[in-house]
């Protein structure tokens, strides 16, 4: 049951941390920020930033990686939102 616990968890970690790679690509390539909320990734980045410190009180490996990774491809967005947006 512990290796199912351990499938389950980096599965999920994996899509998580990937799930914001197609719109960060499509962001930088595009440079259009128009329908991108940035109140939206400020608080989405929060949230990211407080489970990777929260990965780090626990000693959790898999929850500070995949929570890096995403926070890399959400913190890139929010920079291009900062960026671009008029």
């Amino acid at each position: 049951m512990h290796l199912i616990g351990e499938f389950l968890g980096y599965l999920a970690g994996i899509c998580i941390a990937v799930a914001f790679l197609p719109q960060t690509l499509k962001t930088i390539k595009d440079k259009d920020v128009r329908g991108l909320s940035l109140i939206s990734y400020v608080i989405y980045c929060t949230g990211i930033i407080s489970w990777v410190l929260y990965g780090f009180y626990l000693g959790s490996v898999q929850m500070i990686v995949f929570n890096a990774i995403s926070l890399i491809f959400a913190g890139i967005v929010l920079y291009m939102i900062i960026q671009h947006k008029k």
